[in-house]
Protein backbone atom coordinates (compact mmCIF):
# COMPACT_ATOMS: atom_id res chain seq x y z
CA UNK A 1 0.00 0.00 0.00
CA UNK A 2 2.84 2.38 0.95
CA UNK A 3 4.85 1.80 -2.30
CA UNK A 4 1.58 2.04 -4.62
CA UNK A 5 1.11 5.61 -2.58
CA UNK A 6 4.70 6.29 -3.39
CA UNK A 7 3.83 6.05 -6.69
CA UNK A 8 1.15 8.34 -6.84
CA UNK A 9 3.37 11.03 -5.43
CA UNK A 10 5.79 10.74 -7.57
CA UNK A 11 4.72 13.15 -10.88
CA UNK A 12 6.76 13.41 -13.81
CA UNK A 13 6.55 16.07 -15.78
CA UNK A 14 5.42 15.69 -19.98
CA UNK A 15 8.57 17.73 -20.68
CA UNK A 16 10.85 15.56 -18.43
CA UNK A 17 9.65 12.53 -19.68
CA UNK A 18 9.98 13.81 -23.23
CA UNK A 19 13.77 14.74 -22.42
CA UNK A 20 14.38 11.43 -20.77
CA UNK A 21 13.17 9.99 -23.96
CA UNK A 22 14.86 12.32 -26.39
CA UNK A 23 17.76 11.30 -24.63
CA UNK A 24 17.62 7.34 -24.29
CA UNK A 25 16.97 7.69 -27.84
CA UNK A 26 19.85 9.66 -28.94
CA UNK A 27 21.85 6.90 -26.68
CA UNK A 28 20.63 4.30 -28.37
CA UNK A 29 20.66 5.73 -32.00
CA UNK A 30 24.54 6.77 -31.19
CA UNK A 31 25.28 3.69 -29.97
CA UNK A 32 23.69 1.33 -32.60
CA UNK A 33 25.15 4.08 -36.11
CA UNK A 34 28.64 3.77 -33.79
CA UNK A 35 28.59 0.08 -33.71
CA UNK A 36 27.99 -0.39 -37.38
CA UNK A 37 30.41 2.26 -38.74
CA UNK A 38 32.84 3.61 -36.62
CA UNK A 39 34.55 0.36 -35.56
CA UNK A 40 37.41 -1.07 -37.32
CA UNK A 41 35.12 -3.07 -39.28
CA UNK A 42 33.14 -0.33 -40.36
CA UNK A 43 36.47 1.64 -41.56
CA UNK A 44 37.54 -1.34 -44.08
CA UNK A 45 33.78 -1.61 -45.18
CA UNK A 46 33.76 1.95 -46.16
CA UNK A 47 37.26 1.71 -47.77
CA UNK A 48 36.18 -0.54 -50.69
CA UNK A 49 35.23 2.73 -52.10
CA UNK A 50 38.27 4.72 -51.41
CA UNK A 51 40.13 5.68 -54.80
CA UNK A 52 43.56 4.95 -54.34
CA UNK A 53 44.91 8.16 -56.09
CA UNK A 54 43.23 10.57 -53.87
CA UNK A 55 45.94 10.12 -51.53
CA UNK A 56 48.93 10.09 -53.87
CA UNK A 57 49.41 13.46 -54.04
CA UNK A 58 52.53 15.47 -53.30
CA UNK A 59 52.54 18.79 -51.14
CA UNK A 60 56.04 19.75 -50.86
CA UNK A 61 56.03 23.32 -49.97
CA UNK A 62 52.87 23.46 -48.17
CA UNK A 63 52.99 24.23 -45.14
CA UNK A 64 50.80 21.98 -41.96
CA UNK A 65 50.40 22.42 -38.59
CA UNK A 66 48.80 19.88 -36.48
CA UNK A 67 48.28 20.21 -32.62
CA UNK A 68 48.17 17.37 -30.57
CA UNK A 69 51.12 15.44 -32.77
CA UNK A 70 52.90 13.63 -30.38
CA UNK A 71 50.66 10.24 -30.53
CA UNK A 72 47.22 8.89 -31.14
CA UNK A 73 45.58 10.57 -34.70
CA UNK A 74 47.80 13.38 -34.26
CA UNK A 75 50.92 11.87 -34.55
CA UNK A 76 49.30 9.64 -37.51
CA UNK A 77 48.04 12.93 -39.43
CA UNK A 78 51.49 14.80 -39.07
CA UNK A 79 53.11 11.29 -40.07
CA UNK A 80 50.89 11.19 -43.00
CA UNK A 81 51.48 14.62 -44.13
CA UNK A 82 55.17 14.37 -43.74
CA UNK A 83 55.31 11.54 -46.02
CA UNK A 84 53.64 13.09 -48.34
CA UNK A 85 56.53 16.35 -48.40
CA UNK A 86 54.66 18.69 -46.32
CA UNK A 87 56.46 20.68 -43.82
CA UNK A 88 54.76 20.11 -40.88
CA UNK A 89 54.86 21.87 -37.22
CA UNK A 90 53.98 19.87 -34.63
CA UNK A 91 52.45 21.61 -31.59
CA UNK A 92 52.67 19.55 -28.39
CA UNK A 93 51.83 20.31 -24.87
CA UNK A 94 55.39 17.96 -23.74
CA UNK A 95 58.88 19.08 -25.31
CA UNK A 96 59.91 15.65 -23.97
CA UNK A 97 57.23 13.65 -25.90
CA UNK A 98 56.96 16.11 -28.98
CA UNK A 99 60.80 15.65 -29.70
CA UNK A 100 60.63 11.91 -29.44
CA UNK A 101 57.60 11.93 -32.08
CA UNK A 102 59.52 14.71 -34.49
CA UNK A 103 62.34 12.24 -34.37
CA UNK A 104 60.51 9.03 -35.23
CA UNK A 105 58.34 10.70 -37.91
CA UNK A 106 61.28 11.99 -39.76
CA UNK A 107 63.13 8.76 -39.44
CA UNK A 108 59.86 7.12 -40.52
CA UNK A 109 59.37 9.45 -43.64
CA UNK A 110 62.96 10.45 -44.62
CA UNK A 111 61.61 14.39 -44.38
CA UNK A 112 63.73 16.71 -42.78
CA UNK A 113 61.01 19.58 -42.58
CA UNK A 114 59.43 18.48 -39.24
CA UNK A 115 58.99 21.26 -36.52
CA UNK A 116 58.11 21.11 -32.95
CA UNK A 117 56.22 24.12 -31.49
CA UNK A 118 55.60 23.75 -27.71
CA UNK A 119 52.33 25.21 -26.65
CA UNK A 120 49.73 23.97 -24.17
CA UNK A 121 46.38 24.10 -25.91
CA UNK A 122 44.26 24.59 -22.41
CA UNK A 123 45.80 28.12 -22.03
CA UNK A 124 44.50 30.90 -23.75
CA UNK A 125 47.57 32.66 -22.59
CA UNK A 126 50.30 30.30 -24.04
CA UNK A 127 48.22 29.62 -27.47
CA UNK A 128 48.55 33.52 -27.68
CA UNK A 129 52.36 33.58 -27.09
CA UNK A 130 53.11 30.48 -29.65
CA UNK A 131 51.08 32.41 -32.78
CA UNK A 132 52.79 35.60 -32.16
CA UNK A 133 56.20 33.69 -32.24
CA UNK A 134 55.04 31.70 -34.96
CA UNK A 135 53.42 34.63 -37.09
CA UNK A 136 57.40 35.90 -36.55
CA UNK A 137 58.08 33.90 -39.24
CA UNK A 138 55.67 35.27 -41.78
CA UNK A 139 55.20 31.65 -43.13
CA UNK A 140 51.79 30.80 -45.22
CA UNK A 141 49.76 28.52 -43.39
CA UNK A 142 48.69 26.37 -45.71
CA UNK A 143 46.78 23.24 -43.36
CA UNK A 144 45.55 23.94 -39.68
CA UNK A 145 44.66 20.89 -38.24
CA UNK A 146 42.87 21.47 -34.73
CA UNK A 147 43.63 17.83 -33.21
CA UNK A 148 44.58 18.53 -29.75
CA UNK A 149 42.12 17.21 -27.25
CA UNK A 150 41.16 16.32 -23.73
CA UNK A 151 38.25 13.73 -21.77
CA UNK A 152 38.72 14.88 -18.14
CA UNK A 153 36.10 12.70 -16.44
CA UNK A 154 36.01 14.95 -13.66
CA UNK A 155 35.43 18.43 -13.23
CA UNK A 156 39.91 19.96 -13.25
CA UNK A 157 39.74 23.93 -13.75
CA UNK A 158 42.97 25.42 -15.24
CA UNK A 159 44.84 27.85 -13.67
CA UNK A 160 43.41 30.63 -16.06
CA UNK A 161 39.74 29.43 -14.65
CA UNK A 162 37.75 27.31 -17.22
CA UNK A 163 36.67 23.30 -17.26
CA UNK A 164 39.85 21.81 -18.77
CA UNK A 165 37.71 19.93 -21.08
CA UNK A 166 36.34 23.08 -22.96
CA UNK A 167 39.63 25.06 -22.43
CA UNK A 168 40.87 22.25 -25.14
CA UNK A 169 38.86 21.27 -26.96
CA UNK A 170 36.47 24.36 -27.60
CA UNK A 171 38.34 27.79 -26.08
CA UNK A 172 41.78 26.34 -27.23
CA UNK A 173 40.39 25.05 -30.83
CA UNK A 174 38.68 28.84 -31.14
CA UNK A 175 41.68 30.84 -30.18
CA UNK A 176 44.53 29.18 -32.12
CA UNK A 177 41.92 29.33 -35.53
CA UNK A 178 41.23 32.64 -34.68
CA UNK A 179 44.88 33.89 -34.26
CA UNK A 180 46.04 32.16 -37.23
CA UNK A 181 43.69 33.69 -39.93
CA UNK A 182 45.99 35.95 -41.33
CA UNK A 183 48.63 33.14 -41.86
CA UNK A 184 45.91 30.94 -43.64
CA UNK A 185 44.75 33.69 -45.72
CA UNK A 186 48.55 34.20 -46.91
CA UNK A 187 48.17 30.39 -48.27
CA UNK A 188 44.71 31.79 -49.92
CA UNK A 189 42.68 29.97 -51.87
CA UNK A 190 44.56 26.63 -50.93
CA UNK A 191 44.59 27.23 -47.09
CA UNK A 192 42.38 24.96 -45.19
CA UNK A 193 41.25 24.77 -41.57
CA UNK A 194 40.22 20.83 -40.47
CA UNK A 195 39.06 20.15 -36.86
CA UNK A 196 39.22 16.80 -35.39
CA UNK A 197 35.67 16.19 -33.63
CA UNK A 198 34.00 13.07 -32.66
CA UNK A 199 31.18 10.68 -33.58
CA UNK A 200 30.22 11.61 -29.31
CA UNK A 201 28.68 14.91 -30.76
CA UNK A 202 25.41 12.86 -32.28
CA UNK A 203 24.45 11.76 -28.66
CA UNK A 204 23.97 15.23 -27.44
CA UNK A 205 22.04 19.04 -28.93
CA UNK A 206 24.31 22.35 -29.00
CA UNK A 207 24.86 24.02 -25.59
CA UNK A 208 25.02 27.63 -24.54
CA UNK A 209 26.21 25.41 -21.03
CA UNK A 210 29.88 25.71 -21.78
CA UNK A 211 31.82 24.51 -18.70
CA UNK A 212 29.03 22.22 -17.66
CA UNK A 213 27.70 24.92 -14.78
CA UNK A 214 24.34 22.83 -14.25
CA UNK A 215 23.70 19.92 -13.17
CA UNK A 216 26.32 16.77 -12.12
CA UNK A 217 29.78 16.84 -13.78
CA UNK A 218 29.74 14.19 -16.67
CA UNK A 219 33.70 14.43 -18.73
CA UNK A 220 32.38 11.77 -21.16
CA UNK A 221 28.68 13.98 -21.81
CA UNK A 222 31.09 17.57 -21.82
CA UNK A 223 33.36 15.77 -24.17
CA UNK A 224 30.56 15.01 -26.39
CA UNK A 225 29.24 18.63 -26.11
CA UNK A 226 32.31 20.04 -26.90
CA UNK A 227 32.90 18.07 -29.78
CA UNK A 228 29.16 19.17 -30.88
CA UNK A 229 30.24 22.89 -30.48
CA UNK A 230 33.43 22.01 -32.97
CA UNK A 231 30.86 21.26 -35.81
CA UNK A 232 28.98 24.10 -34.97
CA UNK A 233 32.12 26.40 -35.15
CA UNK A 234 32.98 25.33 -38.40
CA UNK A 235 29.58 25.73 -40.33
CA UNK A 236 30.16 29.44 -38.66
CA UNK A 237 33.30 30.04 -39.77
CA UNK A 238 32.65 28.74 -43.32
CA UNK A 239 29.98 31.44 -43.32
CA UNK A 240 31.66 33.93 -41.63
CA UNK A 241 35.10 33.74 -43.49
CA UNK A 242 33.93 32.48 -46.58
CA UNK A 243 35.18 35.86 -48.52
CA UNK A 244 38.96 35.11 -47.16
CA UNK A 245 38.96 31.78 -49.46
CA UNK A 246 39.87 29.59 -46.50
CA UNK A 247 38.26 26.07 -46.23
CA UNK A 248 36.44 24.89 -43.02
CA UNK A 249 35.96 21.48 -42.67
CA UNK A 250 35.34 18.59 -39.41
CA UNK A 251 35.46 15.37 -39.22
CA UNK A 252 35.25 12.36 -36.79
CA UNK A 253 38.36 9.35 -36.74
CA UNK A 254 35.23 6.95 -35.77
CA UNK A 255 36.32 4.73 -32.72
CA UNK A 256 40.39 4.35 -32.73
CA UNK A 257 42.76 3.15 -30.17
CA UNK A 258 44.76 5.50 -29.50
CA UNK A 259 46.54 6.31 -25.94
CA UNK A 260 44.10 9.28 -24.72
CA UNK A 261 41.14 6.88 -24.92
CA UNK A 262 43.14 4.21 -23.55
CA UNK A 263 43.44 6.31 -20.26
CA UNK A 264 40.38 8.28 -20.84
CA UNK A 265 37.86 5.57 -21.67
CA UNK A 266 39.39 2.22 -20.06
CA UNK A 267 36.06 0.32 -19.78
CA UNK A 268 35.12 1.49 -23.70
CA UNK A 269 38.66 0.21 -24.94
CA UNK A 270 38.56 -3.24 -22.95
CA UNK A 271 35.04 -3.22 -24.18
CA UNK A 272 35.65 -3.21 -27.80
CA UNK A 273 39.52 -4.81 -28.20
CA UNK A 274 40.41 -5.98 -30.89
CA UNK A 275 37.49 -3.88 -32.65
CA UNK A 276 38.80 -0.43 -32.88
CA UNK A 277 40.70 1.32 -35.83
CA UNK A 278 44.27 1.61 -35.43
CA UNK A 279 45.36 5.67 -35.31
CA UNK A 280 46.51 5.34 -39.08
CA UNK A 281 42.51 4.62 -39.62
CA UNK A 282 41.41 7.17 -37.70
CA UNK A 283 43.25 10.13 -39.45
CA UNK A 284 42.70 8.43 -42.78
CA UNK A 285 40.17 11.31 -43.26
CA UNK A 286 42.08 13.96 -42.09
CA UNK A 287 44.70 13.53 -44.58
CA UNK A 288 42.35 12.87 -46.97
CA UNK A 289 40.88 16.71 -46.45
CA UNK A 290 44.50 17.99 -46.49
CA UNK A 291 45.25 16.74 -49.67
CA UNK A 292 41.86 16.95 -51.74
CA UNK A 293 41.30 20.04 -54.41
CA UNK A 294 39.02 22.16 -52.11
CA UNK A 295 36.21 22.04 -55.45
CA UNK A 296 35.69 18.45 -54.03
CA UNK A 297 34.86 19.55 -50.79
CA UNK A 298 31.48 20.95 -49.21
CA UNK A 299 32.53 24.38 -47.34
CA UNK A 300 31.80 23.90 -43.43
CA UNK A 301 30.93 19.86 -43.98
CA UNK A 302 31.46 17.27 -41.34
CA UNK A 303 33.59 14.31 -42.99
CA UNK A 304 33.99 10.65 -42.15
CA UNK A 305 35.50 8.25 -43.81
CA UNK A 306 36.56 10.39 -47.24
CA UNK A 307 32.47 11.45 -47.31
CA UNK A 308 30.39 14.04 -46.03
CA UNK A 309 28.55 12.82 -43.10
CA UNK A 310 25.41 13.93 -41.17
CA UNK A 311 25.36 15.90 -38.44
CA UNK A 312 22.34 14.89 -36.86
CA UNK A 313 20.75 11.54 -36.17
CA UNK A 314 17.10 11.00 -37.67
CA UNK A 315 14.92 11.92 -34.46
CA UNK A 316 17.44 13.08 -32.17
CA UNK A 317 16.10 16.78 -31.83
CA UNK A 318 20.02 18.46 -32.40
CA UNK A 319 19.48 19.86 -35.30
CA UNK A 320 17.70 23.57 -34.29
CA UNK A 321 20.15 24.05 -31.86
CA UNK A 322 22.89 25.14 -34.05
CA UNK A 323 21.48 28.25 -34.20
CA UNK A 324 22.84 29.28 -30.33
CA UNK A 325 26.42 28.90 -32.28
CA UNK A 326 26.50 32.95 -32.75
CA UNK A 327 26.12 32.98 -28.63
CA UNK A 328 29.03 31.15 -28.23
CA UNK A 329 31.30 32.39 -30.75
CA UNK A 330 30.27 35.98 -28.58
CA UNK A 331 31.32 34.28 -25.50
CA UNK A 332 34.23 32.77 -26.72
CA UNK A 333 35.77 36.30 -27.67
CA UNK A 334 35.38 37.26 -24.46
CA UNK A 335 36.72 34.55 -22.49
CA UNK A 336 39.87 34.47 -24.67
CA UNK A 337 39.59 38.71 -24.79
CA UNK A 338 39.40 39.02 -28.81
CA UNK A 339 38.17 41.84 -30.03
CA UNK A 340 34.61 41.35 -30.92
CA UNK A 341 33.52 40.86 -34.24
CA UNK A 342 32.30 43.86 -36.41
Amino acid sequence: MQHSTLMLKIKISPRSLSMFLIKTWRATAFGVYGYLNFTRNGFLEHAKNFKEEDMQKRIEGKNCIVTGANSGIGYATAEGLALRGATVYMVCRSKERGEAALSSIQSKTGNPNIHLEVCDLSSVNDIKSFTSRFSSKDVPVHVLVNNAGSLEQNRVVTPEGFETNFAVNVLGTYTMTELMLPLLEKAAPDARVITVSSGGMYSVPLTTDLQFSSGKFDGVEQYARNKRVQVALTEKWSEMYKEKAIGFYSMHPGWAETPGVTKSLPSFSERFAGKLRTSEEGADTVVWLALQPKEKLVPGAFYFDRAEAPKHLKFAATGGSHTAVDSIVANLRSMANLPPLN
